[in-house]
């Protein structure tokens, strides 16, 4: 079976470079063989996470993006860096769910005008403490340095990392799924997946 990647779009530009590279990631990941949707929390977004509402009776998309939370295999985080942290969206987004991270293998993007380190960080903790796995290095760039005004990439660097991120995804985030499949599938005690068995 082929991994099934979700790309989750954290900002609420229309123009948005770390989109842009989002789209370039999932791109490379179709042609490394695996099956990719792009979630534009823009277009469908949550409402501020109330620990009380998790029903998704409000209508705010809730119910559309856990089939795709739960769809995926792996995510890719992209936020752009708001103030050495993540944007609210992505915030929000990791608020509203935790265990259906468990088990997947999570890859991060972000533009900044630093290096977007602490951004980057601060989205694996979180991934970390939900039971997600993560790659070992993200993306980072300078949307106004590394795109022109056109959304085209012009950094070749950046562009081998972004599509070298994705075939690692694509490789160890099989690998990651598949083993925790297989822990969930069976009777072993010692393994953390033994807490997700039905």
């Amino acid at each position: 079976m082929p991994l099934k990647i979700l790309g989750v779009a954290g900002s609420m530009r229309e123009t948005s470079r770390s989109t842009l590279a989002l789209q370039i990631i999932l791109d490379a990941g179709k042609s490394f063989g695996a099956e990719t949707r792009l979630l534009h929390i823009r277009k469908y977004p949550l409402p501020f996470y109330d620990p009380n509402r998790r029903d998704g009776a409000d209508g705010h998309n809730i119910g559309r993006i856990t089939q795709d939370v739960n769809w995926a295999d792996a995510i890719v985080l992209a936020s752009p860096d708001y103030h050495g942290s993540m944007s609210g969206t992505i915030k929000n987004f990791l608020d509203h769910f935790w265990s259906e991270f468990a088990g997947k293998t999570f890859a991060y993007v972000c533009t900044s005008h630093e290096r977007g380190l602490t951004v980057m960080d601060q989205m694996r903790t979180a991934v970390r403490q939900c039971y997600g796995w993560s790659m070992p290095y993200g993306a980072s760039f300078n949307g106004d340095q590394d795109f022109d005004v056109n959304g085209h990439i012009v950094n070749i660097a950046l562009e081998r990392r972004l599509k070298m991120l994705a075939r690692d995804l694509v490789i160890y985030g099989k690998i990651i799924r598949d083993q925790f499949l297989s822990d969930i599938a069976s009777d072993e005690v010692a393994t953390f997946a033994a807490r997700y068995r039905g």
